[in-house]
């Protein structure tokens, strides 16, 4: 199952490199979610960790991904495995952003009132 993002950069991590020769590299996107914020973490494994190469701190991108899960010693664990990453130009984020405004205005006025945590 795959699913989608749209964001701005916050934070992307040097790439890691494990002794049995696997990498990764982590990026963290900056969501809104209605009235707060959202700093979702996705990695990059192999090859896909060269996408993050032309990023910068502040760029807008759109991420899709998906959602791996494990079990280790009886405790559960999720990972967002980003496959492709796309920057999103002035004329797309102007788009993306009017999309977000019509889903935010569907009568879920009872998420406004509630603590992000």
């Amino acid at each position: 199952m795959s699913y989608e993002l749209s964001g701005k950069v916050k934070v992307i991590q040097d790439p890691q490199t494990f002794s049995s020769g696997f990498s990764k590299r982590e990026l963290v996107v900056a969501v809104l979610d209605g009235n707060y914020t959202q700093d979702i973490s996705l990695e990059f494994l192999k090859e896909k960790a060269e996408l993050l190469d032309d990023l910068a701190i502040g760029d807008d991108v759109n991420v899709s991904f998906n959602i791996r899960g494990r079990e280790y010693n009886g405790r559960y664990f999720n990972n967002l495995t980003a496959w492709k990453l796309e920057k999103l130009t002035s004329q797309e984020q102007m788009t993306d952003q009017h999309t977000t405004s019509d889903l935010s205005d569907s009568g879920d006025e009872f998420y406004d009132d509630e603590v992000p945590f």
